[in-house]
Formats: C-alpha cells, structure tokens, sequence
C-alpha cells in the first residue's frame, strides 16, 4: 500500500490486466466477467492464473445471474465457487445480496459467511439499488468480516449518486465505503476530506473505457498519484 493509505482497487478480468494493475499502483484486484450491471464470477481456473500473475490481493464476485438475489440452486452453486476461488489462491469474495423487499438480505448473506469462515468479503453495489441505504449500512455493519462496501450513490452510477453518497458518509461508514461505478477524478479530493480511504477503478483505467481494452499502467498510475497527492496534501 502507498503512504497515503488508500486502497485502490483495479477490476480486472483476464491475465493480462493484472500487469497494468500491479505496476500502476493498486492495492487490490477484483475478478469479475464482464457482463449487465456489475458483471458476473469467473471460472476457478481464471481467479487461479490471475492469482499466480501478482501478489495482490484478490477479492472475487459472486454472481450468477443479473439481479440482486439468488435461487437455492444457484446459492449451492455460489458457495462451491467461492470455495474453489478460496482454495484457488483469492484473498476474498465480493457479493450482495437483496430481499423481495428490496432491503439486505441478511440471512442469504450470513448462510454463506458462514460455509467461508475466516474469509473477508466486500459487499457489491447491490446496496445502491436497497430501499433505504441508510437502513441498508445498519445492517451491513452487523455483518463479520466486511472489509468494504462498493457504492455510487445510485444505481445511476456516480455522476446521478456522487453528492447524495457524500452526504452519506459517517465516521462509521467512512472506513468501509468504496465509491466505484463512474468515480471521476474531481469527487476524490472532497471523499478523501470526508475520510473515505477505498476507491475502485474499472473503465477508468482501460484505454477509451472499453471493456476489451486492458488495464493500462499509466492509467492506474495517474489515479495512484492523484490519490496519494490528495491524500498527503501536496
């Protein structure tokens, strides 16, 4: 980690983002397939290659379908992947899940805490689509193991969420949240004052934001130095 201490997390979804990622500066990786909304998990032999590219840490989605719940087949299915990615070498998971009332679902997400002892875990951008997200972050915060919570304010990305997320941010809140989905370079410094210290990159980083270039260097370098100015007020 820099000395700024943020964390930045990089998506990445195949080998050859991991380069851009690692040399540029980030912190962490998050494996994901591209696809609708936030994308879909990887094969276990992927989160493997990946694994064995860097020594970043590296968190996994957990998604099988493009909706913010799960069926008992898919959840079996769910917890078998997470327990090969685990074994496959990632640090962690990320996943999230809501109820047919549109709030955290906490006992589908406790159930399968529960079968990943030990293993930290970042709650998805399923909380911009909740009911009340202030209810929402009541309930994440019971939950063990949580080491972030990846949010843009809406479920419009960060360029309708940006200022409705910022006035959400409390000292407990502060630690875990993560902006990502439309992080643009002018939100940093006014997240950084607020005492965010997690952001996540993924079409800010590719050349013309495209999901089939790869993860640049020099993109992910211009965030680190952006970051880590900010952060220590140069």
């Amino acid at each position: 980690m820099s000395a700024s201490g943020v964390v930045l997390e990089v998506s990445v979804s195949e080998p050859r983002d991991v380069a851009g990622a690692a040399e540029g500066g980030a912190d962490r990786l998050h494996v994901v397939v591209p696809g609708p909304t936030c994308g879909l998990s990887p094969e276990p032999a992927l989160v493997s290659t990946i694994g064995r590219e860097s020594e970043l840490p590296v968190f996994v989605l957990l998604r099988l379908n493009d909706t913010w719940s799960t069926t008992g087949g898919e959840f079996a299915r769910l917890i078998g992947l997470a327990e090969d990615y685990v074994a496959s070498g990632a640090t962690g998971v990320a996943f999230g899940f809501l109820d047919g009332d549109l709030e955290i679902d906490t006992e589908t997400c406790s159930m399968l805490l529960g079968r990943l002892p030990n293993v930290p875990w970042t709650f998805t951008r399923a909380i911009d689509s909740s009911l009340d997200p202030r209810r929402s972050w009541r309930r994440l915060l019971d939950l063990p193991r949580l080491v972030a919570v990846r949010s843009a304010g809406s479920p419009q990305g960060m360029a309708v969420g940006y200022d409705d997320l910022l006035a959400s941010v409390t000292p407990a809140i502060a630690p875990l949240l993560m902006p990502g989905g439309g992080l643009a370079a002018e939100h940093v410094p006014w997240l950084l004052k607020a005492g965010v210290r997690q952001l996540h990159l993924g079409a800010q980083v590719r050349p013309g934001g495209s999901a089939k270039a790869y993860v640049d260097a020099t993109y992910v370098r211009s965030w680190r130095t952006l970051v880590d100015d900010q952060s220590l007020g140069r």
